[in-house]
């Protein structure tokens, strides 16, 4: 089975991160958060990997490579204009022959197991199975309306609470069927939520969702961002850190000068200067070259790459980049 990784959006609740680069290449503990994705493909069979591009497609291209180093086959289609997120995969759909297909946001933080997903979609014989997560804020997500048989009957788009139907969040992973493309409407902008799904309910055909008990985080907001990087961190996703994780008796192969105060767990990218006065309070993740100045102080929050925390300074629960703290 193949496998579409969706990388085309401008990732715009991400802003101001992703301003000058693509949200599937803001790090997660370092690495850019479609590594994470594809890293996950092949424990799991899918090895032929295809995305889709837009914004800042080079970066992508520069970043993530033909994915060989992740272990899969990775080829790229770019998206001059948007197609909206069905748009992309019918665009794609030479790519995957006449098999089912699977198809997964490249921006997201997850240690699904797909392989649970491929044989539910299997058992379930419909034209397609959609990963949904349990969630105690609907509010912030499409939910999906089943029976007690897994089917679906229907879509709430961020419901308030009280007149939620669901707490099942679309965390936009499906298995497809080819025969799905029946139902696109014949124009080039199509979305799953606003044209596909609804088709296939209008015309009664039969597709179900896959409750996971996985990690998953669709890292849509700064908040989540730092909840993402920090639960990775601590280990409640399966996913591998880039640099290294310090304890309390320092790393002397990630930081250049001395050993500052540290609370574990601090994950520390290359070429960074800490100051042995510092103190450093996890979970923390410090990107690569970053400097903490005398005397300053950093706990649960993500330093990205290149940040600079000035002598004396107290940084919280932030993401703080080049320009200071940003949330």
């Amino acid at each position: 089975m193949r496998a579409m990784v969706m990388a085309a959006g401008l990732g715009t609740r991400l802003r101001p991160l992703t301003y000058e680069v693509p949200k599937p290449v803001v790090p997660v503990v370092n690495r850019p958060v479609m590594e994470h994705i594809l890293e996950l493909l092949p424990g799991h069979g899918f090895t032929e990997v295809i995305s889709n591009l837009h914004w800042f497609p080079d970066t992508i291209r520069e970043r993530i490579g033909d994915g060989s180093a992740l272990g899969v086959d990775l080829t790229y289609r770019y998206e001059e204009k948007l197609l909206g997120t069905a748009g992309g995969v019918r665009n794609v759909a030479d790519f995957f022959g006449r098999e089912p297909f699977l198809v997964m946001a490249g921006d997201a933080l997850t240690d699904i197991n797909l392989t649970a997903l491929r044989e539910a979609h299997e058992r379930n014989g419909g034209i397609a199975t959609l990963a949904v997560k349990r969630v105690a804020n609907v509010s912030e997500f499409g939910v999906v309306i089943t029976g007690s048989d897994g089917r679906i009957q229907g879509f709430q788009e961020k419901p308030d609470p009280a007149e939620a139907l669901s707490d099942l969040a679309n965390c936009m992973i499906y298995v497809l069927e080819r025969e799905i493309f029946d139902y696109f409407p014949d124009r080039p902008v199509v979305d799953f939520a606003l044209d596909v799904f609804p088709a296939l309910l209008e015309n009664d055909v039969p597709f179900h969702v896959h409750a996971i008990d996985e990690y998953w985080n669709d890292v849509g907001s700064l908040p989540e961002y730092i909840r993402g990087n920090l639960d990775a961190l601590e280990g409640a996703v399966n996913v591998k850190g880039g640099g290294t994780l310090i304890q309390p008796a320092g790393a002397e192969d990630a930081v250049e000068t001395g050993e500052p105060g540290v609370s574990s767990p601090v994950l520390v990218g290359e070429g960074c200067k800490l100051d042995t006065s510092a103190r450093l309070d996890g979970p923390l993740v410090i990107g690569d070259g970053c400097t903490v100045g005398a005397r300053a102080r950093v706990k649960h929050s993500v330093l990205l790459p290149g940040s600079e925390v000035p002598s004396g300074a107290m940084v919280a629960g932030a993401i703080y980049g080049r320009a200071g703290a940003l949330a």
